[in-house]
């Protein structure tokens, strides 16, 4: 399992890259792995308003349906296009051409109540045993 350093996590599975007052937000490679070939994704339209640990979007693979949730709150300043086009690109790079969306944070001091990579791989050894 990929777990790059310098990101942050959620217990859900959302990673987070921070710069400044922006967020790029995509879900982790164990959660794609998990999911499966990903053939949907819902997510909020750029300039809707999220809040930390709540809903924001769906990933439908052709094993299940799981909801993606914000790690941090703050409007939504870009949807990748490319994942709507083209789902599996999440499958295929989930750090880099697969994420999901970047967000203009509105409270950066959040990032405290996410995950650094060793607190998530507990999260991952856990829920594999």
């Amino acid at each position: 399992m990929d777990l790059p350093a310098g990101l942050l996590y959620t217990k859900e599975h959302e990673w987070v890259k921070l710069d400044g007052t922006s967020a790029t937000v995509g879900i982790t490679d164990y959660a794609q792995s998990s999911l499966g070939d990903i053939v949907y994704v819902e997510m909020p339209k750029a300039g809707a308003v999220v809040e930390q640990f709540k809903q924001m979007g769906v990933i439908e693979s052709v094993k299940a349906v799981s909801d993606i949730f914000a790690p941090l709150s703050g409007t939504i300043a870009a949807v990748n296009a490319d994942v709507e086009n083209d789902p599996a690109k999440v499958n295929g790079d989930p750090y880099g051409t697969g994420w999901l969306v970047k967000i203009t944070l509105s409270d950066a001091s959040q990032s405290k109540n996410l995950l650094d990579a060793a607190a998530y791989q507990k999260v991952v050894d856990a829920a594999d045993h």
